[in-house]
């Protein structure tokens, strides 16, 4: 008998082959391409010395590292400031964000209780009204409460993070109770029967098999907090406490003293922590730790 690799392969013709396969490989260079274009616009403007668009538009004419230095040290722009606010605003508030959401997830997912149904129903439904329409009572709220409490009150970076936990622990709660679904009763059964309470199964068993979606969690708060203008304007007035989105934008408030290179420099470095965030989750947010759990 001849076997199937002596059996002459026809050579697939260029048209059968774009109409198979390469014109989703054009759409993919289309799309690369458009993602990509800002970003290189961004880093061209970054390193371009004259401070202005227009000469960015020939992409990398003039490269030159002074816009960097000027946003560095440049007393009137407390730019290492802003940067610091802006992580330790960001970090707590994925960390708390992804932990309070991951014990609301679990007790709506494992336990039954009085109220539960309508808690998930009532969480979505708050979700539907965006955090814009609240900015007035965020502003009146944290006002009163800084006459009573000034640490958590009007231009406080625990103020803040706390109004970033009530806009977010909605959406992320219900993100995380669809995954923690999907992970078998059987494994907490199988605890609970070798004496496991439900704080042991939590911290030490389900943590782990939920790692993907926590990383996910993670990630989209702390780029959410990094990015957040309207609401960090209103909580943060002093400039030394404002955050890299409130701060920078005022090198190019005043359209006829716009810094646009120094602007491009400061939020190509305000990205670098996104990056560096992503790369150090992608492993877990692609791989699925729930393979293979029950055997």
């Amino acid at each position: 008998m001849t076997a199937i690799s002596d059996i002459p392969q026809r050579k697939q013709s260029f048209g059968r082959w774009f109409a198979d396969l390469g014109w989703r490989h054009v759409v993919g260079i289309i799309v690369t391409a458009f993602s990509l274009l800002p970003i290189v616009f961004v880093i061209s403007s970054s390193l371009n010395p004259r401070g202005t668009l227009t000469g960015s538009n020939a992409l990398f004419s003039a490269i030159g590292f002074d816009s960097y230095a000027r946003i560095l040290s440049d007393p009137k722009v407390p730019f290492v400031a802003w940067f610091a606010n802006t992580l330790i605003i960001a970090g707590i508030t994925a960390i708390l964000t992804v932990f309070l959401g991951a014990l609301a997830a679990y007790a709506f997912s494992r336990m039954r209780f009085t109220g539960r149904r309508f808690g998930l129903i009532t969480i979505v439904v708050v979700q539907m009204f965006p955090q814009l329409l609240a900015v007035v009572a965020i502003f009146l709220l944290l006002s009163a409460i800084s006459d009573w409490f000034p640490a958590i009150g009007l231009d406080t970076r625990i103020g803040l993070i706390l109004v970033y936990l009530g806009g977010a622990l909605g959406v992320n709660t219900y993100l995380m109770y669809g995954f923690f679904n999907t992970i078998p009763v059987s494994i907490d059964e199988a605890a609970k029967i070798d004496g496991a309470s439900h704080v042991r199964v939590f911290f030490t068993i389900i943590l782990r098999l939920v790692a993907p979606i926590l990383a996910v969690v993670a990630l989209l708060s702390f780029i959410g907090s990094v990015n957040e203008f309207v609401v960090a304007s209103v909580v943060l007035i002093d400039t030394d406490n404002q955050t890299l989105a409130v701060g920078l934008t005022k090198l190019v408030s005043n359209p006829r003293y716009a810094d646009w290179s120094a602007f491009s420099a400061g939020a190509v470095m305000a990205a670098l922590p996104v990056v560096a965030l992503f790369l150090f989750l992608q492993k877990y947010i692609v791989g699925g730790l729930t393979a293979g759990a029950v055997k």
